[in-house]
């Protein structure tokens, strides 16, 4: 994270301590130990002096912890002006913390004989118990369903009549020096796998699959071990690699190792050989860095993975963001530390012009930024990890008249997240209309790296590496069901090692029938089915540099399939999204003609399949693997429009056993009219003076 490294003070700015003192006047920067004046101690107090002072100016916080016992808000009154931003920043050479939980202390030796004798032996001498109300803390937090597709009512209802939703805040957790630490779970670091189901019911692909109901069946008798099993929880892979959810145990039938859950339920069923784990388990409480909370007892218990002198436990507490903008503008965040919350860091909604820089996301409960609505909002420079869902939502424009936002997500390096929800909580999410997503570099997930939704989403520069660690059928970049989100751009890209599980994994995966998207200029090496193009229309896969991809290009014609999951949805879910967009009017009409001159609604009108047409793959360069594959009605490249690609011989790379992939001037690749990538443009970029 970079910082101001001169301080700018004027006339207009405040300044925040931990030392300081909510009566003083907030304008000194560095109160002596003897004064009676100084800075402020609370961001309210901050706020509250820049409404009274009616002119925009900076709020300087100095080093050191920010506790939040409540969302800090900013509002229309809180907006600074165009060229005139309010600015919540770092005073130069300091982190501040703003904080979401609390540090606590005064851990000792587990006493209590019965839950000694829940633990194994070695489990008993090293854990130990931590007093939470003592500790100050009196919500001691709770888990809940959460995962694919899972959400919470929140109370509220929309003008509609429709019920409001939003996602679910985390449990208490617990950070150890900086690092999430882990809830009592067996097996410690793996799954085991569903044995079996009690009742089958149909998995819409010809198959069965195991009814959410009736439960599932495990292996071996760990639970036998267990003398409670209230509060017990599963996490897992319940039917699909892609499909993660957390559910609460109803019942365990120890002779039969037959588990049933509570309704809500999971994700479509249970198939045997799946992946789950068991957690939230005193007796499972074996190792160094797991913890458990005793909610009846409020007490924590705790194997530190160190010794405990001079090490930081932090335990999160709030379940609000820490920071909320409610319709406000120019204003922006800079350089500062948002840890330790259980739902997000930062949430926008509405506005204009909200900018949040060079600041770092860590340890929050679900998603580290939210952006919601509004005009030109950026992140930039962040650093995001270890984050319960997502690191960048973005979500804003109109679909039907096509105007755009202007939200940007630039210049971030987000890794290590989604450890709750594994699946499609990707670095960044755009839905909506006119955004740029660019030199990003993203690493270390286990899912996607960026999900979009939307049309005119400009996804360029990001280097993107080891992600879908842990999770099938996923991509690096990933869209999918819908012919009308036309007009995006994957460009300059630098997309490499990725993983897969069971299905395996895409590069930038064009999923279900997708279409009108451009993939130019890419660089992939040792990528999976490095570009998908899963039965759309449209897709111009033009100037890519794929070095041992396995393949290069798959091609699919889903949409001819007469399965019925897949008829319903072409004419169903897509026909749907395709009518309420009403393509054959403006804007629609001028900006895609290509969309228009598909005529789908003739084969809607028919409920007849729709092949992948208009498809081209033009110019690209194909080191090693495969070129090209296509399954699932094997004719799908026959539709294919293939124009100058070079995929044989020796392509004459500077230095590509350094990892240089530039070509030579000699290289085959001009005579076909291959333009040259620009690598060096390619993920985090260092800020100017200006920036």
């Amino acid at each position: 994270m970079s910082q101001l490294s001169t301080p700018n003070f004027t006339a207009a700015d405040f300044y925040l301590s931990p030392q300081g003192n909510d009566r003083w006047s907030g304008r000194l920067a560095a109160p002596a130990a003897d004064q009676s004046d100084g800075p402020f101690a609370t961001l309210g107090r901050a706020r509250q002096a820049l409404r009274q002072q009616g002119r925009p100016g900076a709020v300087w916080l100095r080093g050191g912890d920010y506790i939040l016992d409540e969302t800090f808000t900013l509002d229309a009154a809180d907006s600074g002006a165009p060229e005139q931003s309010i600015v919540y920043c770092a005073y130069p050479g300091e982190t501040p913390r703003l904080l979401g939980g609390r540090r606590v202390s005064g851990f000792h030796p587990i006493s209590d004989p019965a839950v000694r004798a829940r633990l194994s032996e070695t489990a008993r001498e090293a854990a130990l118990e931590l007093d939470l109300r003592a500790a100050g803390i009196g919500d001691f937090g709770r888990l809940r369903s959460r995962g694919f597709g899972r959400q919470v009512a929140t109370g509220e209802f929309g003008q509609d009549g429709e019920q409001s939703y939003k996602k679910p805040a985390a449990h208490l957790e617990l950070f150890f020096n900086g690092a999430p630490m882990t809830l009592a779970r067996w097996p410690n670091d793996a799954y085991t796998t569903i044995a079996g189901y009690a009742q089958a019911q149909a998995d819409d692909h010809g198959g069965s699959i195991g009814a959410l109901e009736s439960g599932f069946y495990y292996e071996g008798d760990r639970p036998q071990r267990w003398q409670q099993h209230e509060n017990i929880w599963v996490h897992g892979y319940w039917a699909w690699d892609w499909a993660n959810s957390y559910e609460q145990i109803a019942s365990i039938d120890l002779e039969r190792k037959l588990i049933t859950t509570a309704p809500p339920y999971g994700n479509y069923g249970f198939r045997p050989g799946n992946r789950f784990y068991f957690l939230n388990v005193l007796e499972e409480l074996d190792a160094p860095g797991e913890y458990f909370v005793d909610q009846p007892a409020g007490k924590l218990y705790f194997w530190p993975p160190a010794d405990l002198e001079g090490s930081e436990v932090l335990l999160s507490v709030l379940e609000t963001p820490l920071v909320q903008f409610n319709g406000a503008a120019w204003v922006t965040l800079r350089g500062l530390v948002f840890e330790a919350g259980r739902a997000e860091g930062v949430v926008v909604a509405g506005g204009a012009e909200i900018r949040i820089e060079d600041c770092r996301l860590r340890n929050l409960g679900t998603d580290a930024i939210v952006i919601e609505n509004g005009l030109r909002h950026c992140v930039s420079g962040c650093a995001i990890s270890s984050t319960g869902d997502s690191g960048i939502t973005l979500g804003a424009g109109d679909r039907r008249s096509l105007a755009g936002c202007g939200h940007t997500a630039e210049n971030n390096h987000i890794f290590a997240i989604a450890r709750w929800v594994r699946t499609y909580s990707p670095a960044i999410h755009a839905s909506g209309v006119g955004m740029r997503i660019a030199h990003n570099l993203i690493h270390d997930l286990p899912h996607t790296a960026i999900i979009y939704w939307g049309n005119e989403i400009v996804i360029e520069f990001n280097h993107i590496h080891h992600v879908t660690l842990e999770t099938g059928d996923a991509g690096a970049i990933y869209t999918g069901r819908d012919y009308t989100r036309c007009g995006n751009l994957i460009r300059y890209n630098y997309i490499h090692d990725t993983g897969g599980y069971g299905m395996g994994s895409m590069g930038v995966y064009l999923d279900d029938c997708v279409s009108g998207q451009t993939v130019y200029g890419n660089l992939f090496v040792r990528v999976q089915r490095a570009v998908m193009i899963g039965g759309g229309c449209n897709n111009l896969v033009e100037n890519n540099l794929f070095i041992d991809c396995t393949p290069a290009i798959w091609v699919d014609a889903r949409g001819m399939d007469p399965s019925p999951v897949w008829v319903n949805m072409i004419h169903e879910t897509m026909r749907e999204r395709y009518e309420a967009v009403q393509p054959r009017q403006s804007p629609y009409r001028e900006r895609y003609p290509d969309l228009l001159a598909l005529n789908l609604e003739s084969y809607f009108a028919q409920r007849a399949s729709v092949p992948p047409l208009n498809n081209r793959i033009v110019r690209n360069l194909r080191c090693g693997g495969v070129w090209m594959e296509s399954s699932w009605h094997a004719a799908a490249h026959t539709y294919l429009a293939w124009e100058d690609n070079l995929t044989e011989g020796d392509l004459q790379f500077v230095n590509a056993g350094q990892g240089n992939y530039r070509l030579q001037e000699s290289s085959p690749a001009w005579q076909i009219g291959f333009q040259p990538l620009p690598l060096d443009q390619i993920g985090l970029q260092p800020k100017t003076s200006a920036g």
